[in-house]
């Protein structure tokens, strides 16, 4: 099992628009994302982000947030742990909350996910993003399951 992991931030001039802004940032705009529950294969192996083929249907885990406040910082954070049996994902998000607290939140979570599991923890990457928002922010963090089929050849 192959996976990416990215992160994007941007404004728009609607929600939806700096949402879609902040997935394009994070290269999977051009995409159609399909949000999974948070569990990987055995010895998943992080790669490089490929370029994606326009329209594909991608499986991922989202962590997302988008704000109009201006002034207000946001947060997103993905942790992946991979054990040789298998991996665990979280995700959390944060409005007006230090991006560090958020990271060792989701540092915390994904190592009791694979302690629970009796899994022992072999590499763990954390992304997030974090912004103050001017007018309309959002930001995103991502896992990517990569295969053959979505990927542009």
């Amino acid at each position: 099992m192959k996976i990416a992991i990215v992160s994007g931030k941007d404004e728009g001039p609607t929600k939806l628009n700096a949402f879609d802004n902040a997935l394009s940032d994070a290269g999977i705009g051009d995409v159609n994302l399909i949000k999974v529950s948070s569990m990987l294969g055995a010895n998943a192996e992080i790669v490089d982000l490929p370029t994606l083929k326009p329209g594909a249907m991608v499986n991922c885990v989202l962590s997302e947030v988008t704000s109009d406040i201006p002034g207000e910082r946001i947060t997103a954070v993905i942790a992946a742990a991979i054990g040789e049996n298998l991996g665990c994902v979280v995700e959390t998000t944060g409005r007006g909350k230090n991006p560090d607290d958020l990271i060792a939140e989701a540092k915390f979570m994904v190592e009791y996910m694979m302690d629970k599991r009796n899994v022992e923890i072999k590499d763990m990457i954390v992304e997030s993003s974090s912004m103050t928002v001017e007018k309309i922010g959002s930001v995103i963090s991502s896992v990517v399951y990569i295969n053959d089929d979505i990927v542009e050849k």
